[in-house]
């Protein structure tokens, strides 16, 4: 006849069971299949600058291209958008881009400002065309990318300066554009801002397959001043500004957070804009009519 536990026995058994069942880690929650197959965000760190390196307005120091060069390298965007540089500026800043990115081919996108008087494009007092840049990376030399680039059709007929817009299509992930206003009209640059997000953009992320769409650039508007920036940002769109005139812009897929004023130590008369982008291809973004 085998021999029943003792009360004391039996309860001690029951009691250790309880405590290892304690100190067991609980298991994780199931993964729906869904949400394991959604496409994971794209985060990517964004920089706008106005260089102001033209050598004819008044804030050309001739330090610009240096401080950029020392702020590319040290904050490491993925994106940088520009204005008010020279062409062979580009190729310059080229350089440091590629030094933070090893292994990833950099594309570099330009676009002239137009020069009314004479039907050609504005040039820097070097002599090099004047105009608006961009600068991102993608995995291979044969990752696809396409640039947009123009003119705004509405111009102020007082200023020389035909002002330009400027778009890369990154492997079809994300539409990054740049553009600088009117300076000289702020109902011109509104006009110039309404047209471009409302017609130009969408009109070209349609061609491109509905992309997530980013704007950066020197807008020459403010918030809260008459006429403000955010009459012409499009319902849903988000918006972060330097406090001043220029304004990163982002399409409802992207969420653009964590905003910096980087410092140019006199260089320019803009701080560095920073920011950085969330892109969620399972959120639906503003899609054109």
């Amino acid at each position: 006849m085998v021999a029943r536990p003792s009360r004391f026995l039996r309860r001690s058994l029951a009691v250790s069971c309880l405590l290892a069942a304690a100190v067991l880690p609980a298991a994780p929650p199931a993964t729906p299949i869904a949400a394991r197959d959604a496409p994971q965000p794209t985060i990517l760190r964004m920089l706008q600058m106005n260089l102001c390196n033209s050598g004819r307005a008044g804030c050309y120091t001739g330090r610009a291209m240096a401080r950029a060069v020392e702020v590319i390298t040290v904050e490491a965007p993925d994106l940088v958008t520009f204005n008010e540089i020279c062409a062979d500026d580009l190729p310059a800043l080229h350089g440091a881009f590629q030094g933070i990115h090893p292994g990833r081919r950099v594309v570099a996108a330009f676009q002239a400002a137009g020069d009314r008087p004479s039907g050609d494009d504005t040039r820097c007092r070097n002599g090099q065309r004047f105009g608006i840049g961009l600068l991102t990376h993608v995995p291979t030399p044969t990752t696809p990318h396409t640039v947009y680039a123009g003119t705004h059709p509405i111009q102020d007929l007082a200023d020389p300066e035909e002002r330009a817009w400027l778009c890369v299509d990154i492997d079809g992930t994300l539409l990054a554009c740049t553009t600088h206003l009117s300076a000289t009209g702020y109902r011109v640059a509104l006009t110039q801002c309404d047209h471009l997000l409302d017609t130009i953009l969408p009109t070209i992320s349609r061609t491109a397959g509905s992309r997530p769409t980013v704007l950066g650039g020197d807008l020459n508007l403010r918030a809260g001043h008459d006429p403000d920036v955010r009459s012409c940002t499009p319902p849903g769109h988000q918006r972060i500004g330097d406090d001043r005139l220029q304004h990163i812009t982002a399409t409802p897929d992207i969420t653009l957070c964590c905003r910096a004023l980087v410092p140019m130590h006199g260089a320019t008369d803009h701080p560095g804009l920073l920011a950085t982008l969330i892109i969620d291809r399972s959120r639906p973004g503003r899609r054109p009519a």
